[in-house]
């Protein structure tokens, strides 16, 4: 089908889903997160793939977090709604793919653009890409799942050190710390994915569902992810999250006030 913000591509079994909004650094918004549901739809249901690869458009983000203008009209009922909606439309869905979603990294992958990769059964990056989870500048917390799924791959005072100061790490970094498989040139990311994936490729299909499901399976309750959506909504109650936002907009360092 027609995607107004992805670009999407079906070769030897590899659907290719590129998010493309490289003048916005391929922030997610409301229509990015519809069109990727409807995308990993096709992962599920269409006979012709066999594993997908999630990118971003251009040599600087994968994608640079959410559009936080979308923020600032959002009580925390709403902020709540917001989660739940992206975690269920988009996020739950990748993870729990019957087929293999990998996320190539090629560039920035900041607050819920490190949660979509994240969300991916595993992360090839480039060189090139940054990663965090930034959200507390912004009075917030990760709602995509980050608090959730940064803790499963790094660990939990990783993932405690890199929320709570919001700081941006490299790629051979996110690899020490477990984020990241592979690390390779820009040039060589597409390549490594689809070289990765055909091996996956070869193997015997319903094998491969099992074996996604069987891993998701260890040690992973609903309970904390609902516990961030709640969480995350609440954030959207507060001075801070207005502050937040509006600094980030006006490109101005925030005055938090803990209210």
């Amino acid at each position: 089908m027609p995607y107004q913000l992805l670009l999407t591509s079906l070769e030897n079994g590899v659907f290719t889903i590129t998010i493309n909004r490289p003048d916005k650094l391929n922030a997610l918004n409301t229509r990015v997160i519809e069109e990727l549901s409807t995308a990993v739809e096709e992962v599920y249901h269409n006979p012709e793939i066999k594993s997908a690869i999630i990118t971003g458009a251009g040599s600087k983000s994968f994608v640079a977090g959410a559009d936080i203008s979308e923020f600032l009209q959002l009580d925390a009922l709403q902020g709540e709604e917001l989660a739940r909606r992206g975690q269920q439309m988009v996020f739950d869905k990748i993870e729990n793919a019957p087929k293999p979603v990998i996320a190539a990294v090629n560039g920035f992958a900041l607050g819920g653009g490190c949660e979509l990769a994240l969300a991916c059964h595993f992360i090839i990056a480039s060189e090139t890409a940054r990663f965090g989870q930034p959200e507390v500048n912004l009075g917030l917390i990760p709602g995509y799942g980050g608090t959730q799924r940064l803790v499963q791959v790094a660990g939990k005072g990783r993932a405690m050190q890199l929320i709570m100061t919001g700081e941006l790490i490299n790629a051979a970094d996110a690899m020490q710390y477990g984020i990241v498989n592979s690390v390779v040139k820009p040039e060589e990311l597409l390549d490594k994915a689809k070289e990765i994936l055909s091996v996956i490729n070869s193997k015997a299909p319903l094998a491969i569902s099992r074996v996604i499901a069987s891993i998701n399976a260890f040690d992973h309750t609903q309970a904390g992810y609902d516990y961030e959506i709640k969480k995350f909504g609440e954030c959207f109650g507060t001075e801070d999250l207005k502050e937040g936002a509006t600094a980030f907009l006006e490109k101005r360092k925030p005055n938090f006030k803990g209210k």
